[in-house]
């Protein structure tokens, strides 16, 4: 990709993000209103934070190999990673696996996931919320999604 597209597609994910952040703000903000603000008090980061809840499955990996799958869903999310409450608890540190159903169509008609890879930075202490620093993220399709209205099944309408 050259500069250009990339900083088209960051732009369009921006847009894209805000206005997710805008219809999920107030469910956000009472879910995880003790997170955030533990989250913004000092903070420092370079990626812009999204208050978006998306469901999540993980996988914990030790040298390329799956260690435990789980599912979860997230608090906040950057292009620099993720923070997200876990079905159990993890280890502190670590490489980690995430795919997102993220909420929009590619072309109106095919679902995407986020996959993004990286490590755990954060889990406090008999707490499932953790916090993960991307490394890696990329899009894949997850099939289609099939038109609104009556469909043709071997020449009969359904």
């Amino acid at each position: 990709m050259t500069k250009g597209i990339r900083a088209e597609y960051w732009d369009g994910m921006r847009r894209e993000m805000n206005a997710i952040s805008d219809a999920s703000a107030e469910l956000s903000r009472t879910r995880c209103a003790s997170v955030l603000s533990e989250t913004h008090r000092g903070d420092q980061r370079v990626n812009e934070r999204y208050p978006i809840t998306l469901e999540l499955q993980y996988k914990l990996l030790n040298k390329g190999r799956v260690e435990h799958l789980g599912i979860g869903r997230t608090l906040n999310i950057s292009s620099g990673g993720v923070l997200f409450e876990a079905d159990a608890l993890l280890p502190a540190t670590g490489p980690i696996e995430l795919a997102m159903s993220w909420p929009f169509l590619l072309e109106g008609i095919c679902n995407l996931k986020l996959v993004m890879r990286g490590r755990i930075v954060r889990c406090d202490t008999n707490s499932k919320v953790i916090a993960v620093r991307a490394e890696h993220h990329e899009f894949h399709t997850a099939g289609v999604r099939s038109p609104k209205g009556p469909t043709m099944v071997a020449g009969a309408v359904s």
